[in-house]
């Protein structure tokens, strides 16, 4: 058997190993962190239970399909909870609605808003299905390096002839005159990092996706996910390394031949697959770095509260009243928002078991934040506290100023020094323009034989179930 290290235990490295070893390699994952699933994991204490990471999965077939690869059943480990409505948007004049899934329910509210925008919301939904059967055939299925067979030639005939391939929020604009119904379809390059008015169109697919097939959370938190894939990793012979962190990877003659942890062990390896941001992997072999557009990082507060708060929805957006200075305060002034738009995850809403004994709530408060990393001070933590707080109190949210019983703080400093994210970027580089959008660090590495990528700084980019498609795609590269 040829012997595999796989360098991060995220859920990328842990879906790599797993299909790897299902293949008749012998593995080896090295994790640096004393836990496995990378930013999907978990804080629990005094009884409330909080993921730290992604609050809801799309496309949940791609999970499926890595778990029968590993021999086993998803439903015998994870049971989904379908989210009905999405979410509820609150906006800085106090306009406020639910945006469901059900079509007939959100047409309606489309009418109210603008009666002009109900036949530009079914034909942006044209638009993300047209993007999506030509991405499923091409972009999230192989490697932009191999060449193209006959499926993903016949994919051509599903490609837009108009408003795909310029400006995110041009396209969008497009189809929406309603302020409202343009702030929350911009929202969207959000969940890789980017912003609306530099990402391009092509990311329409990702409403499409979350619409025509849904949201879910998971029954005892997402990272009851990440926990099944370490089971099935120790359950079918992949040896699970915690607290080892690798600082090199050898080679000669052009190919791995090991790695090299920071405590001076080491472990041959005929093939090396790194789970990680690609902009460390420069350093690990010896070379230069060069620095890359970080997408944002994030200012999280993970919030239990003794009370519980029935009249609140489990997922809820409170948007800032100035949404394009928003961007501009994260991208070009490196600060974080003077006004920001505020994410609130109630996982408690649909999950008592999250906390003790029934009663309370657990809120996950996210604001999106630049990426900074250590010249993150807790200056700048104590003014997004308040800043974040004044959100939720213009917007109507219940005051939990006061009333958090416990409390964690995500920062960029910390999310850098936790997951080993140049500036804490969550999604590595940002995917403003085609360049960064698609054509991301490739899954083969171009200069070392042997050496692969998969995580949400390669291709095919971020996301939980892209995450899991760049696995796929980079374990059919390996023979």
């Amino acid at each position: 058997m040829k012997n595999v290290v796989v360098i991060g235990g995220g859920l990328g490295g842990l879906a790599a190993a797993l299909r790897l070893r299902a293949r008749g390699f012998a593995v080896t994952l090295f994790e640096a962190g004393p836990t496995f699933g990378g930013k999907m994991n978990r804080w629990v204490k005094n009884g409330f239970t909080f993921d730290t990471g992604p609050s809801l999965i799309t496309m949940p077939w791609v999970f499926e399909d890595l778990f029968r690869a590993a021999g086993s059943r998803m439903e015998d480990h994870v049971e989904l909870l379908p989210l009905h409505p999405l979410s509820e948007y609150v906006y800085n004049d106090g306009t406020r609605f639910t945006y469901t899934s059900s079509l007939p329910e959100w047409l309606r509210t489309v009418k109210q808003l603008e009666p002009r925008d109900v036949a530009g919301f079914l034909k942006f939904q044209e638009l993300g299905a047209r993007l999506y059967e030509v991405s499923r055939r091409t972009f999230l299925k192989h490697s932009p390096a191999e060449r193209p067979g006959r499926e993903a030639l016949a994919a051509l005939r599903y490609m837009p002839l108009r408003h795909g391939w310029g400006n995110y929020h041009d396209t969008v604009a497009a189809h929406f005159r309603s302020p409202y119904l343009q702030q929350l379809y911009d929202r969207y390059p959000t969940y890789v990092g980017s912003s609306p008015y530099s990402a391009p169109a092509t990311l329409a697919l990702i409403p499409y996706l979350e619409y025509a097939f849904g949201g879910y959370a998971v029954r005892g938190g997402l990272y009851t996910i990440a926990e099944s894939l370490v089971t099935l990793c120790r359950q079918n012979g992949v040896t699970l390394c915690e607290n080892s962190r690798v600082a090199k990877i050898e080679t000669n003659a052009g190919a791995v031949t090991g790695v090299v942890l920071d405590d001076g062990r080491r472990a041959s390896a005929a093939v090396v697959v790194m789970n990680g941001d690609s902009q460390n992997l420069p350093a690990m072999l010896g070379r230069e770095p060069k620095p890359d557009a970080r997408s944002m990082s994030g200012f999280v507060m993970l919030l239990g509260i003794a009370q519980s708060l029935p009249q609140i929805a489990q997922h809820t957006i409170f948007f800032s009243g100035d949404y394009k200075r928003e961007f501009s305060d994260i991208f070009h002034n490196q600060q974080f928002p003077a006004d920001p738009t505020v994410y609130v995850n109630a996982a408690s809403r649909a999950d008592r078991k999250l906390v003790p004994a029934g009663e309370g709530e657990t809120l996950f408060v996210m604001a999106n934040a630049p990426a900074i990393g250590a010249n993150w001070t807790a200056e700048h933590t104590a003014t997004a506290r308040v800043r974040v707080l004044a959100r939720l109190k213009r917007g109507g949210f219940p005051d939990i100023s006061s009333a958090a019983v416990v409390e964690d703080t995500w920062t960029p400093q910390r999310i850098e020094e936790r997951y080993l994210m140049p500036g804490g970027a969550i999604y590595g580089t940002d995917s403003h323009g085609w360049r960064n959008a698609f054509f991301r660090p490739r899954n083969q590495d171009a200069a070392v034989r042997n050496l692969y990528r998969v995580g949400g700084s390669t291709h095919p980019g971020g996301g939980t179930p892209t995450v899991l498609l760049s696995a796929e795609i980079t374990c059919r590269l390996i023979s």
